[in-house]
């Protein structure tokens, strides 16, 4: 009951804040059995994210077993920093450098996925919009004067929001008009971002997958079983009336 309840509340309170706040969260449709989304995803986040964020709880040859990369592959694709394939995914960034580029160290992303949900985490990385008064240029619909940069501008570009006002000082998203634009198109742009979140969600409870195959053959015994004990029953019980 108390996992249960912690499920609930980690999954509707982001939910619920951003629909407060006037936002909407679209849909990620990610795949945590898509083997290559997750090899894009790693790669995606090695590249653009590492740099500032860690995956401390995350082994580099846990991921390539999981993901379908030799730990070759592994070493070639995936670690830059000369760490060993049997290191935790961490950052070169300290938390005193942190502090001082952007006023808070950088979090640690391993569970972000369960905190605030693959839907949140997809709607967030698309919503950057130009903003001049931020230390960074840019703000973010889905988490306001948020303190990172947008990382991923050359890949999105830049785009400007619209909001609407109302009488009591208030205002509401509106839409996204795209002001520069970046090397992916947007499609291209929706798919890398979809394969980064669904590499975020896989590494959040990387025994996901196997819990789930896992229960399958459990479910298979219990069938199985219950239709033996059916039939034991019948057999003791059928000279009783």
């Amino acid at each position: 009951m108390r996992n249960f309840i912690l499920t609930v509340f980690i999954t509707i309170i982001p939910s619920f804040a951003v629909a407060n706040s006037g936002g909407h969260l679209e849909s990620a449709n990610i795949d945590i059995y898509d083997q290559e989304s997750l090899q894009h995803g790693a790669q995606i986040y090695v590249n653009y994210c590492q740099g500032c964020h860690s995956l401390k709880y995350q082994r580099y040859s846990r991921l390539g077993k999981d993901i379908g990369l030799s730990r070759e592959e592994v070493m070639e694709n995936l670690i830059f920093d000369g760490s060993k394939v049997t290191d935790h995914m961490n950052t070169s960034m300290t938390d005193k450098n942190g502090e001082a580029w952007f006023g808070k160290a950088p979090p640690d992303l391993t569970l972000k996925a369960r905190a605030r949900g693959v839907d949140w985490l997809y709607t967030y990385l698309k919503s950057f919009y130009i903003d001049p008064s931020r230390p960074f240029g840019v703000n973010n619909t889905v988490f306001p004067s948020v303190g990172m940069p947008h990382v991923l501008a050359g890949l999105q570009g830049l785009q400007q929001a619209e909001f609407e006002e109302h009488e009591d000082g208030s205002r509401t998203f509106h839409k996204f008009e795209m002001e520069t634009k970046g090397s992916l198109s947007e499609e291209e742009y929706d798919k890398t971002i979809r394969d980064l979140v669904n590499f975020m969600a896989y590494v959040a409870e990387p025994i996901k997958r196997e819990r789930r195959r896992i229960g399958i053959y459990v479910l298979i015994f219990l069938a199985f079983f219950f239709g033996l004990t059916y039939m034991l029953k019948k057999e003791y019980w059928k000279d009783i009336h």
